[in-house]
């Protein structure tokens, strides 16, 4: 595997036989072992800032290394970084806002609980009501839970000093994704039994009878294995796609800004990353509409009787 030669010295020398062999003075690169592939916190920040335009230097380009960190402490086993700290952060962030704002329920709200209630009525309303039903008068607390945690997460990406969208490491869209699948087979065969949610997942009604050969495994596929899939991917693909959009376009900016000229050249750079800002901020919460509106579909089909 080969790093551009720009990036700070790796104090771990190659010994791959290729690189020992390689006339690495025509090269652009420098060889390195796959197992180097984790750069630490001092290395990224010195390879995205001290690299400026006129400098004979290549522009650092956002790639793997700006979605990896260093742990920040190992227990056990464990290696606890920083997306592990932006997802226990956020997490007591809302425990701590719906306890204050529900702690002592009053009759005419104050601000804190009367934006509480907001959100709540606004998944209870939009999302439980419109999709399910009454049916979802249950399920409202879970979805709501589902809202705020998958919206948290996401805006980690524009605030200050965090600046990293937790959904845009695969294993917490995943972990939610699996939630969400357990919830909805679980709901399927406690409504309908083991027979009747078998039919539910897999043997749509009112078809002919020829055709369910075709169609009961294709709905297997679908409602069984690819739901948790595309609910997982979906919100991954657009958290990591929106985030390294702002990286390029930041780095670039301030990979501009080594001289008065180069300032001029960042201009546009840095409008774009700001109006990419605020649009991000609105996938963000899109995103979070969109994960917790197909849950609720799920869940609102796991309801239905299979006949």
């Amino acid at each position: 595997m080969c790093r551009p030669a720009f990036l700070p010295p790796h104090p771990v020398q190659c010994r791959s036989v290729a690189c020992r062999h390689a006339d690495t003075s025509r090269l652009p690169y420098s060889c390195v072992t796959p197992r180097e592939l984790t750069v630490s916190n001092e290395e990224v920040l010195a390879f995205e800032t001290d690299c400026h335009l006129f400098q004979d230097c290549g522009f650092p380009a956002p790639s793997v290394w700006s979605f990896l960190f260093e742990p920040i402490v190992h227990i056990g086993p464990i290696e606890f970084n920083k997306i592990m700290l932006l997802a226990l952060l956020g997490t007591a962030l809302i425990l701590t806002f719906f306890w204050a704002a529900f702690a002592n329920p009053k009759v005419v709200p104050g601000k804190l609980q009367m934006v509480a209630e907001a959100g709540y009525d606004f998944v209870r309303r939009g999302i439980a009501r419109e999709v399910m039903g009454k049916k979802g008068e249950p399920f409202v607390p879970f979805l709501v839970s589902l809202f705020f945690f998958v919206w948290i997460m996401n805006l980690w990406a524009v605030i200050p000093f965090a600046q990293f969208p937790v959904t845009s490491a695969i294993a917490f869209p995943a972990g939610l994704a699996v939630v969400v699948w357990i919830t909805y087979m679980t709901v399927t065969f406690r409504t309908n039994g083991f027979v009747g949610g078998i039919r539910n997942l897999c043997v749509p009604s009112g078809l002919p009878k020829p055709i369910y050969v075709i169609l009961t495994p294709i709905e297997f596929f679908s409602n069984v294995l690819l739901r948790p899939f595309t609910l997982a991917v979906r919100l991954f693909a657009n958290m990591f796609a929106g985030h390294l959009l702002l990286l390029l376009f930041t780095i670039a900016s301030w990979y501009m800004m080594g001289s008065f000229v180069g300032t001029l050249y960042a201009i546009p750079s840095l409008a774009l990353a700001l109006v990419l800002t605020g649009f991000e901020m609105f996938i963000q919460a899109l995103q979070a509409y969109v994960f917790v509106v197909l849950t609720a579909n799920y869940l609102s089909q796991a309801l239905e009787e299979a006949h």
